[in-house]
Order: C-alpha cells, then sequence, then structure tokens
C-alpha cells in the first residue's frame, strides 16, 4: 500500500518515525510530507533514512519532475495519514486551504483515498468550539479520527490532546 505520512508541527512528531518505520517493515511505501513546523521537532532527514524516499516540506522540494510532487503523492495514495495533526493543518485541511504541500496533497487527494487523523494539541486548543467545528466538517467530509488521547501533555497539563499510541493508530489503518 502507498501511504502518504503527514507530520505537523508537534512534539509529538518526534513518535512518527516509529510510526513510519512499523509501516516501512509492514512493506507499505510511505512518502512523507512535513510542515515546516514539523521541522523544528524532527529533521526530514531521519523520514527520509527511515522510509527511503525524498520527503516533502516545500514547494521548492517538487523541482525533481515537471509533475508537481504533491499532486502526483495524492494520486498514487492509497491512505493518507497525518500523524501528529496540529489544531493548524487541521484547520487548514476543514476549510480548503492549501499553504504548504500536505495540506495540497490533501485537497488533491481522489475522494476514495481514506483519510486517517491523529490530533495532538494542547487540551484546551482540542476542546475549542473552532476545532470541534473543523472535526465535525472534516468526519463530514469521511476523515477518521484516530484520538486524542488523555494523559500528561507537553505544556504540563493533564488531560485530552496527546497523540494517539502509534500501536492505536496502525490498528485503526484501513
Amino acid at each position: 500500500m502507498n501511504i502518504v505520512l503527514g507530520i505537523t508541527g508537534s512534539i509529538a512528531a518526534y513518535k512518527a518515525a516509529d510510526l513510519a518505520s512499523r509501516l516501512v517493515k509492514a512493506g507499505h511505501r510511505v512518502d512523507v510530507a512535513m510542515t515546516r513546523a514539523a521541522t523544528e521537532f524532527i529533521t526530514p532527514l531521519t523520514l527520509q533514512t527511515l522510509t527511503r524516499r525524498p520527503v516533502l516540506v516545500s514547494l521548492e522540494d517538487e523541482k525533481q519532475s515537471w509533475k508537481p510532487g504533491h499532486i502526483e503523492l495524492a494520486d498514487e495514495a492509497d491512505l493518507f495519514l497525518a500523524a501528529p495533526l496540529s489544531a493548524n493543518t487541521l484547520g487548514h485541511f476543514a476549510h480548503g486551504l492549501a499553504p504548504d504541500p500536505l495540506s495540497s496533497i490533501y485537497l488533491a487527494l481522489p475522494r476514495t483515498t481514506p483519510v486517517v487523523l491523529a490530533p495532538a494539541m494542547n487540551g484546551k486548543m482540542w476542546l475549542h468550539p473552532a476545532t470541534q467545528r473543523n472535526v465535525a466538517l472534516l468526519r463530514d467530509d469521511g476523515c477518521r479520527f484516530v484520538g486524542p488521547a488523555e494523559g500528561s501533555l507537553a505544556c504540563g497539563y493533564e488531560g485530552i490532546g496527546r497523540m494517539a499510541e502509534v500501536e492505536d493508530i496502525l490498528a485503526a489503518l484501513p
């Protein structure tokens, strides 16, 4: 299966390395698209090494071919998985905004491509009415959510907002 793994700006991005590694070991082709904010938490080189595939961070990364890389990745995806998914990118997906290659891939996906989203953010952000409206829009669009989980958050709070454990994400994949 061809999986596009989207990684956004969250301390939980370190878990994406384990997720990518397990998907590759299971025999999947994994193409990673990261937001610039995600690169503050984990390097593209780490993910490129684990997946043995180029990592897309900016439109400048797409100069390898005449065809836009984000369109090609969307066309070839059997599954789109965003883990961790920040409130910011969740909002972009919900409202059809494409300020980066990751959001562009999401918008270019065929409507039949399964989408699994694993949010990670502060609990107050998750519970905010605007975020919940965005979640409802994405669910209406057919997106499946895994988490967020409860526990200790990077901000020092306890509660909902942690990215689901890698095992739970893997178990939720179609």
